[in-house]
């Protein structure tokens, strides 16, 4: 006899605020059904009965559940009700444990959706900076640069894609831009704003030091231009037309920590634009 198909239900996550949470959830327990492909939906900001009660009748037109992280009571009762009413299956992550905790504290939550990312939000824009950051590393995207914070570029081993993640940390979206010796940078680099833009300069040993490890690091390739004092000559100079071309602000990194430069960058943000400062551990 054979057995019917397996039903996949699609799941719609519901929250007042913007769901992560109730998403998070849901997405640890699906990786325990690798070989099922469960859709999600993440329904954020349901503050009214009426987008409520829509999202339970679309729920219902697909067959399928309802995850929600309702915190405000009034909300996550109309959400219990309405599933019920419509008979959709439905899992309320947060209603028997906030009315323990009212029975047990003899008080009322505040019922303000969304607080626990308002009080994070430091931490989530320090998350989203560090993802812009790595996705423009290197000259990656350069479509992407009219979005950045800062726009680090130089030649190699200036120490570019390390002070990007550093203010990145910081919650700066940091993108840099490789100049190599007569390859026209991206067009982008001189359509943005000239005062985010910092060129990164380094003495002449220093640099070369810094290749010959990055050199006993990779192994065999052609490595001769790359440590040739002539050429190098020839790239700085090539590097510094650029920074002239596009108006950019040097930034001399030879022999300083990062945090210096880092601090030296934010400085001259701070005094161009009407910013709220980031704060920078100097400890």
């Amino acid at each position: 006899m054979d057995q019917n198909p397996p039903i996949i239900p699609h799941i719609y996550v519901v929250s007042g605020g913007k769901g992560l949470a109730g998403d998070a959830v849901v997405k640890s327990l699906l990786v325990q059904f690798p070989n099922h492909r469960i859709p999600v939906t993440i329904v954020p900001d349901i503050l009214n009965e009426t987008v409520a009660k829509n999202t339970v009748m679309e729920a219902k037109a697909n067959q399928g559940v309802i995850i929600h992280t309702m915190v405000d009571k009034k909300m996550r009762n109309a959400v219990n009700r309405l599933c019920k009413e419509w008979d959709v299956p439905s899992f309320d992550l947060m209603g028997d444990l906030s009315d323990f905790l009212c029975e047990s504290l003899q008080t009322e939550p505040i019922n303000q959706p969304g607080l626990f990312r308002k009080l994070n939000q430091e931490y989530f824009d320090r998350i989203k900076s560090i993802e812009f950051t790595l996705n423009t590393d290197d000259g990656m995207n350069p479509s992407r640069l009219d979005h950045s914070d800062i726009v680090l570029t130089g030649i190699s081993r200036t120490g570019k894609t390390p002070l990007s993640i550093y203010l990145a940390m910081f919650g700066w979206k940091v993108a840099n831009v490789p100049i190599v010796y007569n390859i026209a940078p991206p067009e982008e680099l001189f359509q943005i704003d000239p005062r985010r833009v910092f060129g990164l300069t380094i003495s002449m040993n220093t640099l070369i030091e810094q290749r010959r490890r990055r050199v006993a690091h990779m192994g065999a390739f052609n490595h001769r231009s790359y440590l040739d004092p002539s050429d190098i000559v020839q790239e700085m100079d090539y590097c510094i037309k650029v920074f002239r071309k596009g108006s950019f602000t040097t930034i001399d990194v030879t022999n300083k920590p990062i945090e210096s430069s880092a601090n030296e960058i934010v400085k001259y943000l701070n005094e161009r634009f009407d910013i709220m400062e980031r704060k920078i551990d100097k400890d």
